[in-house]
């Protein structure tokens, strides 16, 4: 019998001195998106925590080490991603070391934008709205 079910992802909202980190998504074959600015993140491996997962996506693709702090939200809709249906975990993180390189080749560059920088971006997947969430998450924080 051929099941099909949703993939599992994780998400990071690495946020450092009012920026996030944001990842430029390479050209093809990594499409969709391609050009556009995303989370980093990526799938869960089989046997793995969803903390540790966040964290290895995150320095996978960035060379930054991070802690994930708090868990944002679960992203559900069957429609965020046209390669299939992946339902993200994402978490909020705090850098805590590391060096800003592209690692994965899916990654054409990093940086971290201030937030009021970020409405003017080219946003990948469901990303935007998720980065609402962490920004509105962090405001009943503070």
């Amino acid at each position: 019998m051929d099941v099909k079910t949703p993939y599992l992802v994780v998400d990071a909202v690495v946020i450092k001195n009012k920026e996030i980190l944001l990842v430029r998504r390479e050209k093809k074959p990594f499409e969709p998106f391609e050009g556009y600015w995303a989370l980093p993140g990526g799938f869960v491996e089989r046997g793995e925590i969803l903390k540790k997962a966040v964290s290895r996506e995150v320095l996978e693709e960035t060379g930054i080490k991070v802690t994930p702090r708090k868990i944002i939200g679960i992203y559900d809709d069957p429609k965020r991603d046209p390669r299939g249906h992946m339902v993200s975990a994402v978490f909020l993180c705090t850098p805590k070391g590391g060096k800003l390189k592209p690692q994965k080749e899916e990654v054409k560059e990093i940086r971290f934008f201030p937030v009021t920088e970020i409405r003017k971006l080219k946003i990948a997947f469901d990303h935007r709205k998720i980065i609402n969430d962490a920004l509105k998450l962090q405001r009943r924080k503070s």
